[in-house]
């Protein structure tokens, strides 16, 4: 190992500023590396491990056996599609969904804006790679993507469009905007061809069939679906209205199909609206803005009327609250409310129309009023009497919380205390004051007091990751967990060598 990081310094020494190779105060030579040294050999480490292990094509999964013979993605083991023995994902799988291939790939870009490391780009442009070639003929992805020869052709891909194929037959070819799964994708695929400056055709023309069939699929009232599958919309069928509640609604699912609703759950709309907002900041295209706000537009509508002034999972086609999966039942979803609320500040800081912040004092009102005693909320409340509602082992909806199914968060703080701190900080400091403040480069002594925050994080990484640049947990090596950890590396790294990371938050005018 001593030897292996011996060579390591040497490479790394070579694009490592002088600044932090010598800081102020420390002796010549290297007897003993810096912390932000042994950061960056051990960025180099764990990426190169990642990137020629575990990499499929540049796509890859959630979890991984150390050994790397048993790997999943999310979903793999209640894929209907799947057979016993194909329950585990294999070894020509990746993941789309974030954790997975675009999260990943973003992990690979931010260490590059970083470092200046090309390797680090390389890394970014091959998981785009891996995304164009398994964007589906819908504009957007699965939760997998395979890249066997033979299980390949069970999807109907956009290459196949292109290349004259027109016969979809029984070919899958549903886009899915749950979990952030297509979203991210494109986001990687347009942070990769800015920083490529649009030098990739494969790459570019991804991003634009993805993004024009983005705009295809949002209904003409704003909305969005879960999933998409190229089908037509019409006005008629989509007419803009308001959200209302229902006359009466069965206390038991009665197993429609929930896909083609108006849907905020899992951040379905507002991922969605994140990325026409990037898109319009990176391309410059006003119907991307268009888009966004006819979004946001949908979500001024959706807010249910008094009292209580937030927001449903999803939506049928009367605007009123509706059954999803067994365990989601019509109701004023607090967690999505809490997104939403996120969503309408950055509407308004990007477009500096007002109209979007209205719906939200009434929300936050309702949140206050709606937390449990223990400070958390749940995450469902009736309508109209707001109790909140649980279900049992069983899935029989109760009001009591005894018996809860163990797969699904019905309580928790959710991000509704970070949405309300937005929203307080921007209604005290105003747009103009937020966004000065948000722009504004951080002075030497604040990287310095961000740096002395990181360092115990840095130095823990650093003791976990093992001679052969694995973050190995419980015997599992997880896509998130080092996805987590190269952004604390390259966060570190940032701040003392006093670079400026690209902004992916959603985009600021």
């Amino acid at each position: 190992m001593k030897r292996v990081c011996r060579v390591l310094w040497l490479l790394i020494l070579a694009v490592v500023p002088a600044c932090v190779q010598q800081p102020p105060g420390s002796a010549s030579g290297y007897a003993q590396p810096s912390l932000a040294e042994q950061a960056a050999v051990a960025l180099v480490h764990a990426t190169t491990f990642f990137r020629t292990q575990v990499a499929v094509h540049g796509s890859y999964l959630w979890t991984y056996s150390a050994d790397l013979k048993t790997r999943f993605g999310e979903v793999s083991v209640y894929d209907p599609r799947l057979s016993t023995a194909e329950k585990g994902a294999t070894e020509t799988q990746g993941w789309v969904q974030p954790p997975g291939t675009p999260a990943v790939g973003m992990a690979y870009l931010r260490a590059f804006e970083a470092t200046g490391d090309p390797t680090y780009l390389e890394a970014a442009h091959e998981a785009a790679l891996a995304l164009a070639w398994t964007q589906l003929a819908s504009g957007g992805w699965d939760y997998r993507i395979e890249f066997d020869p033979v299980k390949s052709p069970q999807w109907y891909y956009r290459r196949d469009v292109e290349a004259g194929d027109m016969n979809r037959g029984e070919r899958y070819n549903t886009s899915t905007f749950d979990d952030n799964n297509s979203q991210s994708a494109l986001r990687l695929l347009m942070q990769v061809d800015r920083a490529l400056q649009r030098q990739d055709p494969e790459v570019h023309h991804a991003v634009e069939y993805g993004l024009a069939k983005l705009l295809e699929a949002q209904y003409p009232n704003g909305a969005w679906p879960q999933t998409y599958n190229g089908e037509p919309r019409t006005a008629a069928e989509h007419p803009v209205q308001q959200a209302r509640y229902p006359a009466a609604w069965s206390r038991t699912s009665p197993g429609v199909e929930y896909g083609k609703f108006y849907t905020f759950n899992d951040d379905a709309i507002c991922e969605l609206i994140r990325t026409l907002l990037e898109a319009h900041r990176i391309y410059g295209k006003q119907k991307y803005l268009t888009a966004a706000r006819a979004g946001g537009d949908f979500i001024l509508r959706a807010q249910l009327p008094a009292p209580q002034p937030g927001w449903a999972q999803q939506y049928n086609w009367q605007m009123e609250p509706a059954w999803a999966r067994k365990f989601e039942p019509p109701a004023v979803a607090s967690a999505e409310s809490g997104d939403v609320v996120h969503t309408l500040l950055d509407l308004y800081l990007y477009s500096g129309d007002e109209k979007y912040l209205t719906p939200i004092p009434s929300a936050v009102a309702w949140f206050q009023r709606s937390r449990l005693p223990d400070g958390r909320w749940a995450r469902f409340y009736e309508l109209q009497t707001n109790r909140p509602l649980y279900f049992t082992k069983q899935y029989e909806l109760v009001y009591t919380d005894a018996d809860l199914p163990t797969h699904y968060r019905f309580q928790s703080a959710y991000r509704i205390p970070n949405a309300i701190a937005y929203w307080e900080q921007v209604r005290r400091e105003g747009r103009d004051q937020y966004l000065i403040a948000e722009r504004r480069p951080r002075t030497l002594e604040e990287r310095q007091r961000a740096a002395a925050t990181l360092e115990p994080r840095v130095r823990a990484i650093l003791g976990a990751l093992d001679d052969r640049g694995r973050w190995v947990e419980d015997g599992t090596i997880r896509a998130k967990t080092f996805n987590r950890n190269v952004a604390t590396l390259v966060e570190y790294l940032a701040v003392v060598w006093g670079r400026d990371l690209v902004d992916q938050l959603p985009p600021l005018r």
